[in-house]
C-alpha cells in the first residue's frame, strides 16, 4: 500500500436526521497552540505510516497528551479491497509516523514532525470481539499521539476554513453543506485543489456513515481528512471512495461515534479540541 485508501464500497443510502450539537470543551489551554499562520501540524497535514500517506482530519486531547486524527486503514496491513476492520490486520499500537509537508509523487517533502500510533478501531474491534456488521464495516478511525519536541508546533485549526467548532453528533440531512481539506500526495503540492466543499447524501450504515458528494472528490491520500457541516462541526473522517452509482462520493465516517467508541475502548477523555481559527465558509 504506497497510499492511504484501503476501501471501496458501492452503496448509497439516505437517512435524513436533525443535526444536534454539543460544545466540545478546549482538553489544553488556547495558549498552548501554535499560531494557526505558523503552525506546522494542524488538520490536512500529511501522514507517513510505513510508506502510506494519508491527510490529519482534527487534533485531539485527553488533558494529558496531544493527538492528531487519520483513518484506521492508513495503517492496516491488508489489501485494498479488505473493508473490514474487525478482521482485517494493522500494524501495532506505537508504529511511528511522521508529519509532512510538501510531499508528491516524487519526492516524501519534509518532515516537521513525529508520532506514534496510540489508537486503531481496528485493533480495538478486534480485541473487543466486535461484531456488528455496520460498527464492523464504518467505523475507520485511529489518532497518533505527536511527539513532545512537536506538540508546541500544533494547531487544531483547518486551513482556508477555519473551525472545527465542536462535534457533530446526529450526523446530516440530504442537501446540506459539507467542507474538507484534503492534502494528497496525487495532486501535486497544488493546494489549491485542497479545500473542498459539496453536499451530504445522507447517512448509511444505521449511522455509521455519511455519503457526501464534493467538486472534486476526496482521493487516494485524502484518506483519514476531516468533514465539517454547515456550521463549521466536525462530522467525520474520510474513509471511503465510491464506486457506483455516485464515481465521485465519498463515505466518510460518524466522527461522533468513532470517537465515542474511542472513549470505551482505550482511549477515556479523548476529544476533539476546537479550532482557533472561526469558521469562514465561502458563500
Amino acid at each position: 500500500m504506497s497510499i492511504g485508501f484501503k476501501r471501496a464500497l458501492a452503496v448509497v443510502a439516505s437517512a435524513a436526521v436533525i443535526p444536534v450539537f454539543v460544545a466540545v470543551p478546549a482538553a489544553d489551554a488556547a495558549a498552548s497552540w501554535a499560531p494557526a499562520a505558523s503552525a506546522t501540524i494542524h488538520p490536512g497535514t500529511q501522514m507517513f505510516t510505513n510508506g502510506a500517506q494519508c491527510t490529519a482530519n482534527f487534533v485531539f486531547s485527553d488533558g494529558v497528551s496531544t493527538y492528531v486524527g487519520y483513518a484506521a486503514h492508513c495503517a492496516g496491513t491488508g489489501a485494498a479491497t479488505d473493508t473490514d476492520g474487525c478482521s482485517t490486520q494493522s500494524l501495532p499500537l506505537g508504529t511511528p509516523v511522521t508529519f509532512n509537508k510538501g510531499a508528491g509523487l516524487l519526492s516524501s517533502g519534509t518532515q516537521v514532525g513525529t508520532g506514534t500510533l496510540a489508537y486503531s478501531s481496528w485493533i480495538a474491534m478486534r480485541q473487543a470481539g466486535e461484531t456488528d456488521p455496520d460498527t464492523c464495516a464504518y467505523n475507520d478511525f485511529a489518532v497518533v499521539k505527536v511527539d513532545a519536541p512537536y506538540v508546541g508546533n500544533v494547531n487544531p485549526s483547518v486551513p482556508f476554513w477555519g473551525g472545527p467548532v465542536a462535534l457533530n453528533t446526529q450526523g446530516t440531512a440530504t442537501g446540506d453543506k459539507v467542507y474538507s481539506y484534503g492534502n494528497s500526495i496525487l495532486r501535486g503540492g497544488i493546494e489549491l485543489l485542497s479545500p473542498k466543499t459539496g453536499l451530504s447524501l445522507g447517512d448509511e450504515g444505521n449511522g455509521w456513515s455519511h455519503t457526501v458528494y464534493t467538486v472534486t472528490p476526496g482521493i487516494p491520500g485524502d484518506s483519514g481528512s476531516g468533514f465539517m457541516d454547515p456550521a463549521g462541526n466536525a462530522l467525520g473522517t474520510l474513509s471511503t471512495v465510491q464506486l457506483a452509482p455516485l464515481p465521485a462520493a465519498n463515505g466518510v465516517g460518524n466522527l461522533a461515534r468513532e470517537l465515542a467508541y474511542a472513549n470505551s475502548h482505550g482511549m477515556p477523555g479523548l476529544s476533539l479540541v476546537p479550532g482557533t481559527e472561526a469558521f469562514a465558509p465561502i458563500v
